[in-house]
């Protein structure tokens, strides 16, 4: 009887883990193209931080910061976690990050995360990325390997960036913050701070910026950063775009150069959360730095970005959408060419912190938000 009762009791938990908690639900939200329709696809998500498409409708993976990786349904279905998900350091801003698809995912099924991984000096942290292969039932990462480490390992529970962005030549790009140890940005024998290029498998590409120079880390493509949290290929034109956040103030968007120095910490619009001057700062510009596309002077605190090219919602062609945690808002950027020329803030009714957006394969909106009972929605014109 214990263990008929055992079995219906798990049977259950299967059934109600495969299902929606709750059925679709639309709003009507204003904005300056006309009505939003934000439909929830599904809650019950404890902090997610990114999602990733599967090809041909088969849902989209989302990450959970404590370490969960789950398919959810267009339907809002989600799946048990997934197994062969490394371990991560989940505390403070730690945990599971990042989730995106070989560009070749049709032909070799990998998956690709970034995390915050421990073992370093005193307990310290720090981001890592590795890559496994998806079973074809999709609950499981198959044969998952590192394929790059942060060195040193310096966090103590902040600053680990960690977006993940191919480019068209199938370079892999991943955002590093500088761990809350501000000088370690402008330090090319650290990977603090940095933006890094590496080949899918981990290795570095020979013409890296700074390759073969003594005391200098090859995988370096740019440096200067502070927390990068965001970043996309602009469609139009290839070009990496990542944002990050200031200190208190100076959140910022780059376009990101081979080889730039992108400023922090003797570069920034923001101060110190004393309220104090950054001690290392010189002002908003420094010699030998590169300047942001936008800045906002008083923190968004921003996150996940995505560029929209889709044709189904014409009014949205040319921008960018960004996540905002600290003021719970979709900011939408409207550019032309590489200046933002004029900035809405939307879904403020939501009252959530969002952290990731991505255009879907649908022409829709979907963003994520940071919460313990995390939500997907997709949004529309």
């Amino acid at each position: 009887m214990l263990r008929k009762t055992l079995l219906a009791t798990l049977c259950t938990s299967a059934l109600i883990t495969s299902m929606p908690l709750l059925a679709a639900q639309t709003q009507q939200m204003p904005s300056e193209q006309g009505t939003l329709k934000v439909t929830q696809v599904t809650r019950g998500l404890v902090h997610p931080w990114a999602l990733a498409f599967l090809p041909d409708q088969q849902g989209m993976l989302v990450t959970e910061r404590a370490g969960d990786l789950r398919v959810v349904s267009a339907d809002g279905k989600r799946s048990a976690p997934l197994s062969g998900v490394p371990q991560v350091w989940a505390k403070g801003q730690g945990g599971l990050l990042d989730v995106v698809l070989s560009p070749q995912f049709k032909v070799d099924r990998m998956v690709y995360l970034s995390y915050a991984e421990g073992g370093g000096e005193d307990g310290k942290a720090g981001t890592a990325v590795g890559r496994g292969r998806l079973s074809a039932d999709m609950m499981a990462l198959k044969d998952f390997r590192v394929i790059f480490r942060q060195e040193p390992k310096l966090s103590t529970s902040n600053h680990f960036g960690s977006r993940l962005v191919f480019d068209r030549d199938g370079y892999l790009f991943i955002t590093l913050g500088e761990n809350n140890v501000r000088e370690t940005a402008q330090d090319l024998d650290k990977l603090q701070g940095k933006v890094v290029r590496i080949h899918p498998d981990g290795q570095v590409p020979k013409d890296n910026p700074f390759v073969g120079q003594a005391g200098v880390r090859p995988e370096i493509w740019s440096y200067g950063q502070r927390n990068p949290q965001g970043a996309a290929l602009n469609p139009w034109s290839g070009e990496l775009w990542e944002n990050e956040h200031g200190p208190r103030g100076g959140d910022e968007i780059n376009l990101i150069e081979r080889g730039a120095n992108y400023g922090w910490p003797t570069a920034t619009h923001g101060i110190d959360y004393s309220g104090l001057p950054i001690p290392e700062a010189r002002g908003t510009t420094a010699e030998g730095t590169v300047g942001p596309l936008h800045v906002w002077e008083q923190s968004p605190a921003i996150s996940g970005m995505a560029f929209y090219d889709a044709d189904r919602f014409k009014a949205w062609q040319h921008n960018l959408f960004i996540g905002a945690l600290a003021t719970r808002e979709l900011i939408r950027l409207q550019l032309e060419g590489d200046k933002v020329v004029h900035e809405e803030r939307l879904l403020g009714e939501l009252k959530a912190r969002i952290r990731d957006v991505r255009q879907g394969p649908d022409g829709y909106l979907y963003v994520l938000t940071d919460e313990d009972d995390g939500a997907l929605y997709k949004v529309g014109l």
